[in-house]
């Protein structure tokens, strides 16, 4: 399994930032993409496999999910960037869990002590995480997703194809906007 580490992926983060500013400034960019929800068809998202426990919920499936809309969030908790998302991500769930809004987040661990459950348990007490989270020490699910950093964002409609994904932090509004187009398009329950 091929991953950038996080000081590779910062770097990277950083140079595109850069590169933004001298073509021409980002904030114009930014404000477009609010107002687009770039959204684009991935293909189905794969089933979780592999999950050694699941946390604040019974075991799901993305089957099981059919009808919600879902976002697959690939995270650990010494990740700074992951730890920088979770306000988002804790504030989305608590938004727009009674419209069909589900999330799942997949803790998979970047160093031995984050195998551990209970060291995964007080991470989510620690940062208010209500919604399910399934450890995948084994990365089985990392590898069905073809995953390669954290935090890793991949949002499926409700019929469970993948319509957006994002890697590392940022673009906050733009998720949000298309976590709000997914559950417009959602039927009735």
């Amino acid at each position: 399994m091929k991953m950038l580490s996080r000081r590779a992926f910062s770097g990277l983060a950083v140079g595109s930032s850069a590169l933004a500013a001298a073509v021409g400034g980002a904030w114009p960019v930014r404000s477009a993409l609010a107002a687009s929800p770039g959204l684009r068809d991935y293909g189905k998202a794969p089933e979780f496999t592999g999950i050694d426990k699941w946390l604040n919920s019974e075991p799901l499936t993305m089957q099981g999910l059919a009808g919600k809309v879902v976002l697959v969030d690939f995270w650990t908790y010494s990740c700074i960037n992951c730890i920088r998302t979770l306000p988002y991500v804790v504030g989305w769930y608590e938004k727009y869990k009674e419209r069909g809004f589900v999330v799942v987040g997949v803790h998979s661990p970047e160093f031995a002590y984050e195998k551990s459950t209970r060291n995964v348990q007080d991470a989510i007490q620690r940062f208010g995480i209500r919604y399910p989270v399934a450890q995948d020490n084994g990365f089985s699910t990392w590898k069905a997703y073809n995953n390669q950093y954290w935090p890793t964002f991949y949002l499926a409609d409700s019929n469970g194809q993948v319509m957006r994904r994002h890697f590392g932090e940022g673009e906050y509004a733009e998720m949000e906007a298309a976590i709000e187009a997914l559950l417009a398009r959602r039927p009735p329950a």
